[in-house]
């Protein structure tokens, strides 16, 4: 079996997003939280929480797109 080159740097830069959401996702949380009393309270923890699912979704995602490249997709 050969490593499709190009699949694997796809995959490799989904990791890097995925590594960006990880941290944005939970800075984002913290500072909606530290700033219950804000009228921008509700959107920003929704942002949040949407980055926080989307990093999950494409740490998956990105991992499957690795496991792809090394071992070849089903068929």
């Amino acid at each position: 079996m050969a490593t499709d080159k190009k699949l694997l740097i796809k995959g490799l830069q989904r990791l890097v997003y995925t590594l960006g959401l990880m941290f944005a996702g939970p800075v984002v949380l913290y500072q909606a939280f530290k700033n219950e009393d804000h009228p921008f309270y509700i959107p920003v923890l929704v942002f949040g929480a949407i980055l926080a699912i989307g990093a999950v979704a494409m740490g998956f995602y990105s991992i499957k797109t690795l496991l792809d490249a090394l071992f070849g997709s089903k068929k």
